[in-house]
């Protein structure tokens, strides 16, 4: 059966405004470029008409990208050769900008972050990497948000991962570690030392003042010594009594 010319225009152009239509999830927008001219708004989410070739659709997603960084090579501050690893949580904020102020902004972000991250830690001490993360993380989020915002970028959260050690530098701070914790032992038995002096010395004088404590001490040290089942019995004798005891001994 042949078909009329305006059957077939209609269904030439019933194919064309089918295959024009593009549906745009939640989380994208469609970056639409007229005769090459960026129009001033993005279209989605959605149904969305691209009438080609006049129009161009450039989808973007405003979803977060986890961005994994490989190992850095990094001498610190204190010149510690060190690797380390980091992840950067990203997400388009402008899809305009983020077509037309970059060629491929995951790509740029990604190089963004090794660069950054060599420079930021380079600039830290050994003890500062491994004590103070908190505080390079947030310095490396600033500068990547800082210079990913004119490319439509928010980067929201940076996080060192991994800091891989030297064996040698790993042996020398467990040598440190346990030096110390052996200082701090040293320091809590001198003081326990101390304190009991301290005890001893009020004890004594209590004694001197009261002569009838040292035989309450004697009978208890003999009940708690009876309590034990012990066969050993200890009768302590004063000292007076053993100078008289001992030959050459002078009476007062």
């Amino acid at each position: 059966m042949d078909l009329s010319p305006t059957l077939l225009m209609l269904l030439i152009v019933a194919f064309y405004l089918i295959s024009s239509v593009q549906i745009l999830a939640e989380y994208e927008r469609g970056v639409i470029f007229r005769l090459g001219k960026l129009l001033p708004t993005t279209k989605g989410p959605g149904v969305v008409l691209v009438f080609r070739p006049i129009d161009r659709i450039v989808r973007m997603s405003l979803r977060t990208v986890v961005l994994d960084v490989p190992p850095q090579d990094i001498i610190t501050r204190d010149n510690v050769s060190v690797k380390v690893n980091a992840v950067v949580y990203y997400r388009v904020i402008d899809p305009s900008r983020a077509v037309v102020e970059v060629e491929n902004y995951d790509y740029a972000t990604s190089q963004l972050a090794q660069t950054t991250l060599r420079s930021v830690l380079g600039q830290a001490e050994m003890d500062d990497l491994l004590a103070e993360r908190d505080r390079l993380n947030q310095q490396l989020q600033t500068i990547l948000d800082k210079q990913t915002d004119p490319w439509g970028i928010k980067v929201s959260a940076v996080e060192v991962k991994h800091v891989d050690l030297p064996q040698d530098m790993q042996r020398a701070m467990a040598r440190q570690a346990e030096a110390e914790r052996e200082k701090r032992a040293k320091i809590i038995h001198a003081e326990g030392e101390l304190i009991a002096s301290e005890k001893l010395a009020q004890a004594a004088a209590i004694i001197d003042r009261e002569p009838a404590a040292i035989t309450l001490r004697y009978l208890q040290t003999l009940t708690e010594i009876a309590s034990e089942q012990n066969s050993t019995i200890v009768f302590p004798l004063p000292m007076e009594l053993m100078r008289m005891m001992r030959p050459g001994e002078k009476r007062s």
